[in-house]
């Protein structure tokens, strides 16, 4: 392997870190998010609720003075009935009274129905507030610890770029300038050893040929299928084979289960 390779693969090392940090960040970020989401929704459900109850309470009282009004009514007609003598004027002023009794106990039903729609809403306004209580103290706390985990992500993010940023200052500008293109694009490792002749970046076989192109190390080799860099594995970094071996491991643990 040619030694500006075996520094892009270093450079690759902490750039792999980095991606993770950020990765890492971008959940907790997420997290955040979710639970000023969670927060406004129960907030919009408690203005929502007292709206309604509010609402309630206008019905109640419309149908409260429309009752009263027509106890009211009733008790004056009824009042009437013992001066008149004619029949035909007792008759209407008796059914008078009877369409009164009639919308006076259907007033009497609705307003029951919103006393008891009231109830419900109350019972669950106070449900939601024990919600809101809830999730602002279990929420700060859970906000701190996430911040907190956001300034060491970036405390140690810092410092992965400052030593890349080194690494890459002692690379080959053109492969470095290459491989930082198929970083963008791949969002994973670029540089990858071939094993049994099967790219471990896109999972193809390729030909022997190209298998000794990459063991003679005498010039860059992409694979042909994802453009990714070939290196022989035998020639890696200690931290490359240390990464292929933690994947061994996992893959033997995976096989076990």
């Amino acid at each position: 392997m040619k030694d500006f390779l075996k520094g892009i693969l270093e450079v690759q090392e902490l750039d792999i870190k980095m991606m993770r940090l950020m990765k890492i960040k971008k959940q907790r970020l997420d997290q955040l998010a979710e639970i000023r989401a969670l927060s406004a929704e129960l907030n919009d459900q408690f203005k929502s609720k007292k709206k309604k109850i509010e609402e309630i309470n206008e019905e109640c009282t419309l149908f409260e003075t429309k009752i009263e009004e027509h106890k009211e009514r009733i008790k004056k007609l009824e009042s009437q009935q013992g001066s008149i003598k004619k029949i035909e004027e007792f008759n209407a002023i008796t059914k008078e009274i009877q369409v009164l009794e009639k919308e006076k106990t259907s007033a009497e039903q609705t307003l029951s129905d919103h006393v008891d729609d009231r109830a419900q809403e109350e019972e669950l306004l106070e449900q939601i507030k024990a919600s809101i209580k809830e999730s602002n103290e279990s929420g700060k706390a859970l906000e701190e610890e996430i911040y907190e985990m956001i300034r060491q992500i970036n405390t140690e993010g810092t410092a992965l770029k400052q030593s890349r940023d080194e690494l890459a200052g002692n690379v080959n500008r053109d492969m470095l300038l290459i491989y930082e293109k198929l970083l963008r694009n791949k969002k994973s490792r670029v540089v990858v050893p071939l094993e049994n002749r099967v790219c471990t970046g896109c999972h193809i076989a390729l030909t022997p040929q190209h298998e000794n192109l990459v063991r003679k190390g005498d010039k860059t080799v992409y694979c042909e299928h994802c453009s990714r860099i070939h290196f022989w594995a035998e020639t890696a970094p200690a931290v490359e084979a240390e990464a292929a071996a933690g994947k061994k491991r996992r893959r033997r643990q995976t096989l076990s289960t």
